[in-house]
């Protein structure tokens, strides 16, 4: 067993003096709710991943919401998602009056199975939401061959990822619309706050007005009559609805805080990935905990470090005895209460393997100390929790 007993948190943002700097300028200019630093957030946002337009909001679960929204689809019509993900990704289906198809997944990547997407397409599938399982890509050239031979459309869930590549291509670029997550745990963070992005400026555009109850002044500034001397002096305050909208806007404090880390966000991808690195490495030689993923953090950005273990609340237990937080993402969204009234599909392998999911503690704030005393607690645990088996060999052994 380790030494001493530490307390290792889950997941910890990494926030300093750069954030502060940019909120006291919007101290300074007493403008902290939808103004200009929205807009800057928005344009290198856009600028970063490689996208021809980004509306800032309160969370990904507006993103979502919105997201579907913009296409119009009849009510009535299906959506698939994944079966293992958070509740956000099936509710924005239902937000818009449309029904969510829970997918199997892939035993391995914890992605979305391709497989079983097939076996549950019908043809009132208008729409996939691919999620990227803890920075794990779905393996999105193939959601996205089947949605476009289907003519369905693509939503990708970057909850869990931000900055990260898929051959090579950006996700969030791949679908139609990518949807992320700036909340006080991400990969990046506005404290809460969330971004959709797309090439297709006609299609999010317009939600510009739906983030803010219907308002859209962009729009109203385009017609001619604006330009006019009098509007000009006296029409400032006008405004027109002509579409539902929501309070889902981002703020200016918010986005300072965006800014800040969007800068950061290489180095946080960096860091996390040497974190991976080092549990991988520490991980090894254990029998009974294995890797929540097929990680490569050469290649990928993860969010979530995690291992599986077929006795996992007792493994939990012994974590927290020891100071090391830790959590289960996610229990399958069909075995909750409220979402069993369109469970009509079998998710099997879903049902079976996640209850043996642990997340352990990742963030770029973690140091190697911490890492280690995961590791040595997890070894500790393994040798003293070894199957009948091995204990009873080394009890002939003499050892």
């Amino acid at each position: 067993m380790p030494d001493k007993k530490m307390n290792v948190r889950l997941f910890v943002p990494n926030v300093g003096q750069e954030e502060l700097d940019n909120i006291k300028d919007s101290f300074d200019k007493s403008w902290i709710g939808l103004g200009p630093k929205v807009g800057q957030f928005e344009d290198e946002w856009s600028d970063y991943i490689g996208c021809q337009a980004s509306i800032g909001l309160n969370s990904a679960t507006a993103a979502l919401h919105l997201s579907l929204m913009a296409f119009g689809f009849p009510e009535g019509k299906k959506v698939m998602v994944p079966a293992l993900t958070f509740a956000s990704t099936a509710f924005a289906p239902i937000y818009n009056r449309l029904e969510p198809v829970f997918v199997d997944i892939d035993p391995n990547t914890l992605s979305m199975s391709v497989e079983d997407m097939r076996q549950k397409y019908t043809s009132d599938c208008v729409a996939v939401i691919a999620v990227h399982m803890g920075g794990q890509p779905a393996p999105m050239d193939e959601i996205i061959e089947f949605a476009r031979a289907k003519n369905m459309k693509v939503v990708e869930d970057c909850a869990h990822t931000a900055g990260a590549s898929y051959k090579d291509k950006k996700l969030g670029t791949w679908g139609d619309i990518g949807c992320f997550s700036f909340e006080e745990k991400k990969a990046m963070t506005s404290g809460d706050g969330g971004m959709m992005c797309s090439d297709d400026t006609e299609l999010i555009l317009p939600m510009k007005a739906n983030r803010w109850v219907g308002i859209d002044k962009d729009t109203w500034k385009r017609v001619g009559g604006y330009t006019d001397p009098e509007a000009i002096n006296t029409m400032h305050w006008h405004y027109e609805i002509a579409s539902l909208g929501y309070k889902y806007n981002m703020n200016d404090l918010a986005a300072c805080v965006g800014l800040a880390q969007l800068k950061k966000l290489d180095g946080m991808n960096a860091c996390r990935s040497e974190v991976v690195k080092r549990y991988m490495r520490g991980l090894e030689g254990l029998e009974t905990i294995r890797q929540l993923l097929p990680y490569d953090p050469e290649q990928n950005n993860y969010w979530i470090f995690g291992v599986r273990y077929a006795q996992r609340n007792k493994l939990i237990a012994y974590l927290k005895e020891r100071g090391i937080a830790t959590g289960v993402h996610y229990m399958p969204l069909p075995m909750h209460p409220y979402f069993q009234q369109w469970n009509q599909q079998n998710t099997p392998v879903c049902d079976r393997i996640w209850e043996e999911f642990i997340t352990l503690p990742l963030h770029s704030k973690l140091t190697d100390e911490e890492v280690d005393y995961v590791i040595e607690t997890l070894h500790a645990f393994e040798k003293e929790h070894q199957p009948e088996r091995l204990r009873s060999e080394t009890v002939s052994e003499g050892i």
